[in-house]
């Protein structure tokens, strides 16, 4: 059986899909590195809303793929970018995410840590940033979950410089119930955070972050970096105080990362790890043995698709991570909230595809192979 599909220039192009997925089965926690896959949201196809509505989630279907993360011995990063915070998702769709989630990882022995944002408000006085701040913490302390500090937008916008960040990021460190992750989140994957930490000039924004960490290097559980620059995370992270993790967010240099070098290693928060969640336990659990190379031949090869879904526009990436959901059997439709599921084109989809498929992610590779056709044939592309 084969398949046709369009590649960038419009032409089709003959595929022939695997028959046969991965052996790919759940097993136990891994003891080299703490893992975290950022997980994505399931919408709800039948609700009756439009691209600015609040999001209708399709809650059983979305904490069923949770389960499915936590059977691999994956922990999940809840109510992150990867769930559209931001980006379709309000904050009231999140809070109720995370409250669930939350429930759902204490039902079943889950390791859970969960986005704490701004975006209940747009704009606001540095005094309403650290509120919105507040609330969220509160949330997501309450729901028993570790809480990761997210960047905000609101904060971009209101600070005046770097002693701004330093002064809100410390209120909320002393606030905090136990440590936490901060998250820097690159403008590649939101315009809206050009600039974070007081600096476009990424050397003196790093000097700032690893200032607020110095200051509070007990309240602090580690960093996620999702700037796409491995050697500046290599960097970054031989800065670090001791007991300081770093959480690798880098989508495209993960498996080298992840392995690390002489001097230290990167754990990991991805949302490449969403699709990559069987695959990627396989390759942690092999690590954990100490073998470095069967760990990086079994990362690397999957490193080709994650450049594909995470190119340019980034911020879109999303949208491939919920088309392989589909495509895989998690969910029964391609339909994402906030209409995302248009961002991104076909031959993007049929390359996506093409990448998962050779790399045996679909447990049944005949269901891919049908979903696929049909959303070619949505497209006029007859088989």
């Amino acid at each position: 059986m084969t398949i046709q599909l369009p590649d960038s220039t419009g032409a089709l192009r003959t595929y022939e899909p695997r028959t046969e997925p991965l052996a790919l089965t759940p097993g136990a926690a891994f003891t080299s590195r703490t893992v975290f896959s950022a997980a994505h949201v399931v919408a709800d196809p039948y609700a009756d809303v439009t691209p600015d509505s609040p999001a209708a989630v399709d809650w059983d279907a979305t904490l069923a793929f949770r389960r499915h993360l936590w059977s691999h011995g994956l922990g999940v990063a809840e109510a992150m970018d990867t769930a559209q915070r931001g980006m379709g998702l309000d904050w009231a769709g999140a809070a109720e995410l995370i409250r669930r989630s939350a429930a759902e990882a204490k039902a079943v022995g889950g390791r859970i840590a969960c986005g704490v944002g701004t975006d209940q408000i747009t704009s606001g006085t540095l005094a309403e940033v650290r509120a919105a701040y507040e609330e969220q913490l509160a949330l997501v302390e309450a729901s028993g979950a570790q809480a990761i500090l997210m960047a905000s937008r609101a904060l971009a916008a209101a600070a005046t410089g770097p002693e701004d960040y330093l002064e809100v990021y410390g209120h909320l460190l002393r606030q905090a119930s136990d440590p936490v992750v901060l998250h820097w989140l690159g403008p590649m994957f939101d315009p809206a955070l050009e600039g974070y930490w007081g600096s476009s000039d990424l050397d003196a924004a790093t000097d700032v972050f690893l200032e607020v960490i110095a200051a509070h290097p007990d309240r602090i559980d580690g960093i996620k970096v999702s700037l796409l620059d491995a050697q500046r995370e290599i960097d970054l992270r031989r800065r670090l105080p001791d007991g300081v993790r770093c959480y690798t967010g880098d989508d495209f240099n993960y498996p080298e990362l992840i392995a690390g070098d002489e001097q230290g290693f990167s754990h990991a928060l991805l949302g490449i790890f969403d699709p990559l969640g069987p695959l990627a336990a396989e390759a942690v659990r092999v690590l954990d043995t100490g073998d470095t190379a069967g760990f990086r031949t079994l990362l690397d090869p999957t490193v080709e698709l994650s450049r594909h879904l995470f190119r340019a526009p980034t911020r879109f990436y999303k949208t491939g991570v919920v088309f392989l959901a589909w495509l895989a059997g998690h969910q029964s439709h391609f339909t994402m909230v906030g209409g995302l599921q248009s961002a991104r084109s076909l031959p993007h989809f049929a390359r996506a595809y093409e990448l998962a498929d050779g790399l045996g992610l679909f447990p049944d590779p005949k269901l891919a192979e049908e979903r696929m056709k049909n959303l070619l044939a949505l497209y006029g592309v007859t088989q």
